[in-house]
């Protein structure tokens, strides 16, 4: 099959480390079909742009992965001009996509709604099979974090568009568990029935996880310190991912073994080191940026695993972090600190939730971790690693092919 995966964020992973598109397309390749990514020129989160001249397009080929480029303006922030290089990507697609032969399915992903849009009108003109691949809750997400209310013309609008892409795509597959939850929620249910709802989760591949992990590791004293508990997160340091609740924490925690390793970046970086500083908080340490190729080695040093992030009833849908199936691939137990109905971690027997989202109650979770049986939090362990398989790459492939052959 010819397959279309347009997903505005999907760059090469060496630029922007959202894998999910290309290890599809890997994938799917490997089984004969014919890939093509179409992106937007512009990398989030960063200045770079991979067109620097006035072409209207690009095509380059990464890691075998044949990527379309469309020519962006840059922008920083979460500000208009994003909104801007959201609505130029969405525009320029369809003469663009005029210039290479026929799909014959279109995967076409949000975020954004307008390019994942368009990719279901693209499909209507090409009449071929269009399936709609939801990776964020989109106006909801915004809903739920309180930066724009549910009665804001602009929600309305973004409804409207989110409601147009479930009805008119053929298939709709959602990286999140409770997604019909979420339709019936909205009232939708008598425009999209349940058969046309999947679940396809992000994943990792396991093959080069286990290459990674032996091949691409660092020295650092702190990962290889028997005498320490090593309490791991690896992930941005931004307001969002809440950091400085691990701190509250991290001051609590009275077992002096207990050592926490935080590896990224963000803008909230220096103003958690600060905070250590003045507060005395000495058993925290941040290691800066991890490439993704060295997350295997870290995560897999880990006595715990950390999977942290804002308490958000947007979470009552499910959840789709990438670092949850970096910690299960490492085989070492999982800390939660936050509710969701649909937890990978949690379904897969390797984690232990905290009962509040507090300090208090992730600093005596840890306490209590940290003076487990061997035995049991090897098992922990063990359930992570099994449990990881089928979020496998390949295995996740073969569900989506499923979907696009039937």
């Amino acid at each position: 099959m010819k397959i279309w995966i347009i997903d505005h964020y999907s760059v090469p992973v060496k630029y922007y480390p959202l894998a999910r598109n290309t290890n599809f397309a890997k994938n799917l390749m490997k089984m004969g079909h014919e890939v093509l990514i179409f992106a937007a020129s512009t990398v989030h989160n960063s200045t770079i742009n991979l067109i620097e001249d006035n072409s209207e397009y690009k095509e380059i080929v990464d890691e075998g992965v044949k990527y379309v480029l469309v020519h962006c303006h840059q922008y920083s922030g979460n500000g208009l001009k994003r909104v801007l290089n959201m609505l130029e990507f969405a525009r320029k697609l369809e003469p663009i996509c005029e210039q290479f032969s026929k799909p014959e399915v279109i995967l076409s992903t949000s975020m954004t709604l307008q390019a994942c849009k368009k990719g279901i009108q693209l499909g209507k003109k090409y009449a071929c099979k269009t399936i709609a691949q939801i990776t964020d809750l989109w106006p909801e997400s915004l809903v739920a974090y309180k930066i724009i209310s549910n009665k804001n013309p602009i929600t309305k609008i973004l409804r409207k568009i989110e409601k147009w892409i479930y009805v008119n795509a053929d298939q709709i597959v959602f990286s999140m568990g409770g997604a019909y939850d979420y339709i019936i929620e909205q009232q939708w249910q008598s425009l999209i029935p349940r058969n046309k709802v999947h679940y396809i989760n992000n994943g990792v591949d396991l093959q080069q996880f286990d290459y990674n992990k032996e091949v691409y590791q660092i020295n650092d004293k702190d990962l290889v310190d028997s005498e320490a508990f090593k309490v791991v997160y690896v992930g941005s340091i931004r307001n969002a991912n809440n950091l400085s609740l691990m701190l509250d924490a991290a001051k609590l925690v009275k077992n002096k073994r207990v050592r926490f390793l935080f590896w990224g970046e963000g803008d909230q970086l220096e103003t958690l080191k600060e905070r250590t500083v003045a507060e005395r908080i000495n058993n925290v340490r941040f290691k800066g940026r991890a490439e993704k190729k060295y997350i295997p080695y870290i995560t897999s040093c880990a006595d715990l695993n950390v999977v942290h992030s804002q308490n958000s009833e947007i979470m009552r849908f499910g959840m789709s972090m990438n670092k949850f199936f970096d910690c299960l691939a490492a085989g070492k137990p999982i800390l939660v600190d936050f509710n969701s109905p649909y937890n990978p971690v949690i379904e897969a027997g390797a984690a232990i939730q905290t009962e509040k989202y507090s300090a208090n109650s992730i600093a005596s979770t840890i306490d209590e971790i940290v003076i487990m049986p061997k035995e049991k939090l090897e098992q922990y362990g063990r359930n992570a690693r099994e449990g990881v398989k089928q979020y496998d790459f390949m295995e996740l492939t073969k569900k989506l092919l499923n979907i696009m052959e039937n």
